[in-house]
């Protein structure tokens, strides 16, 4: 695993499903290797460290894999202020809802950069599994963008409805 950027973008990137700072980065894995899961197999100048997985490390990624529950974090604080936007005009409602779409739209345009960036056959099986990856993540903005798209409709309705009453 190597921990510097690269200039073009991969499906067997972390920062894709993962983003996290240097720093933290480099924490966790001097975290993984005091734990010995990861040694360090090369350094390069500047401080660059590629890190191998240990047998112990390779024992806990899989017990990690198969037999601990993903966290599905149901909160999300989009979604918290989409439902409080009726204490907003439906100006303001319907813009936020446009900026979430946008956002997601910017999002999806960034991913598909990162698809056409390689080749389907290139890498093997980390690169298969990264589009496999990156596959939910166009599904995902896409529906974000869709949902904004409705949701920006129902409140314009919704405002001319409650304009249109005596």
């Amino acid at each position: 695993m190597k921990t510097t950027g690269r200039a073009k973008p991969r499906t067997t990137s972390l920062a894709n499903v993962w983003p996290a700072t240097q720093s933290q980065l480099y924490t966790e894995l001097n975290r993984l290797a005091e734990a010995g899961l990861v040694t360090v197999a090369a350094e390069g100048p500047r401080g660059r460290k590629e890190y191998t997985v240990t047998e112990a490390g390779r024992t806990e990624l899989l017990h990690w894999l198969v037999e601990v529950e993903p966290q599905r974090n149901r909160r999300s604080d989009a979604l918290l202020r989409v439902f409080f936007l009726n204490h907003v005009g439906p100006g303001q409602a319907r813009a936020h809802v446009e900026r979430e779409g946008a956002q997601a739209a910017e999002h999806h345009e960034a991913l598909l950069k990162v698809g056409r960036s390689v080749d389907g056959d290139e890498g093997g099986d980390l690169a298969f599994h990264g589009r496999l990856t990156l596959e939910w993540g166009l599904r995902f903005t896409r529906m974000r963008q869709e949902w904004a798209a409705w949701a920006a409709e129902h409140i314009g309705d919704r405002a001319s409805r409650d304009t249109a009453r005596p």
